[in-house]
């Protein structure tokens, strides 16, 4: 395969070159290749970047797939321009074993759309009380450790997953939240919260957690990445945290950078999510954080659900929502076409940090690379109708959203998976 007359992203700059696949890899990068008997994408006017890798996704499983499924998901996500997700292991039974871990690869490779790696639970169940078999999960393909969703509250239990998981040479991703402190909260605890009359979550039930473990991981020496940062408090925790030089890592998610809480006014269960879409001042460091690389990470927190899950009261509703599809639009439009980032700070937020913290490979476009690729239209726009979302989670709170950035091909290992 030749992609020709591609503005190519490099990790530091962009060029118009071509680039030449063989054997699954990028094998030339040139002004001009020319060679008979290759398929040709002609990628005039379009940006070529690394494949995007998602290092946050829901796919449900198994246990859920009414919800979402291993192929559905992929599909979702080669629509949505990735090439790789990381999938948590909120499943049922939960990715707490080699046997689980073991299905979800295999079941990934079975579907042949983008690579899936799976992600094991910290604790057995989830239920924080006693650790999972980290070695057992990591040789059966497991990238990382997490309880995502829900937070493990015996800190003791923290650290000896912490320097467990750094000595198999994979990190916990933390989902931060003192369960307590949120006391049943759905959204936000501030103005929008006390006009819609719906129980608040403070920013401390996130903060909390956050410093307990940027503290694990700076006196273990070891470390440690934070899950879906909201709270500008938060980002100030983490930019410190880096600054006294821990090994904390972080991201965050497109509702986080381009939404504020005023959404809930319209009690649309879509916009219940966790943690909580927050305040314009955490909006604003959020993004801050982002251009500063105090946030490594863009990720989608894809949380597909069925209708039923929020076709109920605002109390009642499950937390989430269904982002694969587009979190590419909103990176351009909110952090690029703003001027916040350049493409390859871009392109290094969506894909070399999430390769580099779980050792992925891919992740930038080099020669010699895995060709995981993607090309997209950056000035093309598209209006968000989550009904027409490959995903069976339609459950968007963005729906009638003008967004830019159309993914017209999604390359993986040299094979074209998806084209507009």
């Amino acid at each position: 395969m030749i992609i020709k007359n591609g503005n190519v992203v490099f990790s530091d700059r962009v060029e118009k070159k071509d680039l030449l696949v063989e054997g699954g890899k990028i094998v030339k990068i040139a002004n001009e290749i020319n060679k008979t008997g290759e398929t040709v994408i002609d990628a005039s006017g379009l940006h070529v970047f690394p494949g995007l890798i998602d290092m946050h996704v829901h796919l449900r499983e198994p246990g859920y797939e009414y919800k979402e499924d291993i192929e559905s998901g992929s599909k979702a996500a080669v629509k949505g321009g990735f090439t790789q997700i990381c999938c948590m292991p909120n499943t049922s039974p939960v990715a707490d074993n080699k046997v689980v871990v073991s299905y979800i690869r295999h079941r990934g490779e079975e579907v042949g759309l983008c690579k899936v790696r799976p992600i094991g639970a910290i604790t057995k169940g989830q239920k924080g009380e006693l650790l999972a078999d980290v070695g057992e999960m990591k040789k059966a393909g497991a990238v990382a450790i997490s309880d995502d969703g829900v937070t493990v509250k015996s800190s003791r239990l923290m650290r000896l997953a912490m320097e467990y998981a750094s000595g198999f040479d994979i990190k916990c991703l933390c989902h931060c939240e003192d369960k307590e402190l949120v006391d049943g909260g759905v959204v936000n605890e501030g103005f929008s919260s006390t006009v819609a009359g719906l129980k608040g979550s403070p920013r401390a039930a996130e903060d909390i957690i956050i410093a307990r473990e940027i503290a694990l991981a700076e006196s273990l020496n070891v470390p440690v990445h934070i899950c879906h940062v909201s709270t500008f408090s938060g980002v100030r925790l983490i930019r410190d945290a880096k600054a006294a030089g821990v090994k904390v890592t972080a991201e965050t998610c497109p509702h986080y950078f381009a939404a504020t809480d005023e959404l809930i006014t319209t009690f649309d269960t879509n916009t219940k999510v966790n943690p909580p879409i927050r305040e314009e001042q955490d909006r604003v460091a959020v993004v801050a954080g982002l251009k500063d690389g105090t946030i490594d990470c863009i990720v989608t927190d894809h949380a597909p659900h069925h209708e039923n899950d929020k076709a109920v009261e605002y109390n009642l509703a499950a937390f989430g929502i269904s982002g694969i599809e587009t979190s590419f639009g909103f990176a351009i439009t909110y952090l690029y076409n703003t001027g916040v980032l350049t493409l390859p700070e871009l392109a290094k937020r969506m894909s070399k940090n999430p390769a580099e913290i779980l050792n992925l490979e891919g992740g930038e476009i080099v020669e010699g690379g895995v060709a995981d690729v993607m090309i997209a239209d950056l000035n093309e726009r598209f209006v968000v109708n989550g009904n027409e979302f490959v995903s069976k989670g339609k459950n968007t709170p963005f729906n009638g959203y003008e967004l830019s950035g159309v993914v017209k091909y999604t390359i993986v290992d040299g094979e074209v998976k998806y084209q507009a």
